[in-house]
């Protein structure tokens, strides 16, 4: 018999469509098309991302629910979603000094959402950005009560 308000995790999934290309403006030409192949395409390229928003807390007693799903999704759809869906990654401000990589992507994916999804706490971001292409990003939490 469990007791107490135990932790648990809740994962919930999102969708979005971008476009990106990954260059490094210092760098020739010769160098970016060499470490980056065809993601290097002057004219970019798209992929159907997915995104995985873990969230821990405890539950609470009463509704049986670590967050209001709602409201989670609500957060999600307009900090991730509405902002890259349908978007070239590259012309968005936050990639204006940094490579449009999965990586930096799931970074910045964390730093929009780790405030804003009390009570429960980040845990983890996952991205899908192709079938081979999975990254995952555990970001120092802001407040750690765990």
């Amino acid at each position: 018999m469990i007791t107490g308000n135990p932790h648990v995790s809740v994962t919930r999934r999102y969708r979005f469509s971008a476009a990106h290309r990954l260059h490094v403006d210092h760098l020739p030409d010769d160098v970016n098309q060499k470490i980056f192949g065809k993601c290097n395409n002057p004219n970019g390229h798209g992929h159907d991302y997915t995104v995985f928003v873990t969230v821990t807390g405890g539950v609470d007693p009463h509704t049986g629910f670590l967050t209001d799903h709602d409201a989670l999704d609500h957060v999600v759809q307009e900090k991730v979603v509405a902002r890259f869906d349908h978007q070239h990654l590259n012309y968005d401000p936050v990639f204006g000094k940094m490579v449009t990589t999965g990586e930096n992507l799931a970074k910045f994916i964390w730093g929009e959402l780790v405030e804003s999804i009390a009570p429960a706490q980040l845990e983890k971001i996952g991205l899908i950005e192709t079938r081979d292409n999975y990254f995952e990003y555990r970001g120092e939490r802001q407040n750690t009560k765990m």
